[in-house]
């Protein structure tokens, strides 16, 4: 059995007798010889290359995709009896603290205190002395209502620290309950959460229904001091609405690590708008124990054992 293993990552996966790891250019077409590989690792890729393997692999019938989300490989156009698992947990460290740091660099407004470095200006309005507790504006975790919609993982690794730091979290996902010590609730409930919101975190994934949630519905809700968050996928928010609402007033301000087109055209709008953040798509980018993961399921491929992250399709 072949299986293709991105060159863009390290990887040394316990590999079971009988089984031929071949590394390829994931900016490239595969090579011809290669073409006859049963298993697909993708991390990386280019659109153009993994709208080859689906359409030269006639024998692939699992890829594996080292992202969280699955949905490049999904729009790449393999089969749809080809098996397709899921990166989950590879990067929920990386992801948890690149967007502890966007929250902390929100709540501290170290967007100004940038660009007053950058003119030579001493931005007093930001120091000195502070409120210890100011209702209408989101200055600190401490005691700050943060809402985090898509409670998987990543929100899993980020809520404590958010509480470790004074803040008050709650969950939002598609079933209610409590979730590693938080309550979470479904979407139903945002129109009685937002009002109180000071922070919304999104960590939502790229499907049909989530495409454009994120808008002028959901930014209406919240209170005009409140921040959004995005590092899930730039497909689940509404850039226009985001941009009106932050100049009109109607929101704070944002940090996003996703966009709907990355890169991010330098026609747009929230490159120049001071109450934004602008990450390019910088918090995973590190698949954390990827090698494990191809070695338990290549062992269970190979058994007909389930696979781990199954993508259902």
């Amino acid at each position: 059995m072949k299986v293709l293993l991105p060159g863009s990552v390290a990887l040394d996966p316990d590999l079971p007798e009988g089984v031929h790891g071949v590394v390829y250019d994931v900016h490239a077409p595969v090579p011809e010889q290669h073409t006859d590989a049963e298993v697909f690792v993708a991390w990386g890729n280019s659109g153009d290359n993994l709208a080859d393997a689906a359409r030269r692999l006639k024998a692939v019938r699992w890829v594996q995709t080292l992202a969280a989300g699955p949905d490049a490989v999904l729009q790449a156009g393999f089969a749809g009896d080809v098996v397709v698992t899921a990166g989950l947990g590879l990067h929920d460290r990386t992801v948890a603290e690149h967007t502890l740091g966007l929250v902390l660099a929100a709540a501290r407004r170290l967007n100004l205190l940038v660009r007053a470095q950058i003119g030579r200006r001493w931005a007093g309005e930001l120091g000195g002395l502070q409120p210890v507790r100011d209702s209408g504006s989101f200055r600190t975790l401490g005691d700050a209502n943060v809402v985090v919609w898509g409670f998987g993982g990543i929100a899993a690794r980020l809520a404590p620290l958010l509480a470790a730091l004074g803040a008050h979290v709650t969950g939002v996902a598609r079933q209610a309950g409590e979730r590693h010590g938080f309550p979470v609730v479904t979407a139903d409930s945002l129109p009685e959460l937002l009002p109180a919101t000071d922070l919304l975190i999104t960590i939502l994934p790229a499907t049909p229904a989530t495409t454009g949630l994120v808008g002028a519905a959901v930014f209406e809700l919240l209170p005009d001091h409140a921040w959004v968050v995005n590092v899930g996928r730039g497909a689940t928010l509404d850039e226009t609405a985001l941009l009106a609402a932050i100049r009109s007033g109607r929101l704070a301000g944002a940090a996003l690590d996703v966009f709907e087109t990355e890169p991010l055209p330098v026609t747009s709008g929230l490159w120049d708008e001071p109450g934004v953040i602008i990450t390019p798509h910088a918090a995973g980018g590190r698949p954390e124990g990827a090698s494990a993961l191809l070695s338990d399921n290549i062992a269970a491929y190979r058994e007909g054992r389930p696979l781990r992250n199954l993508v259902a399709r």
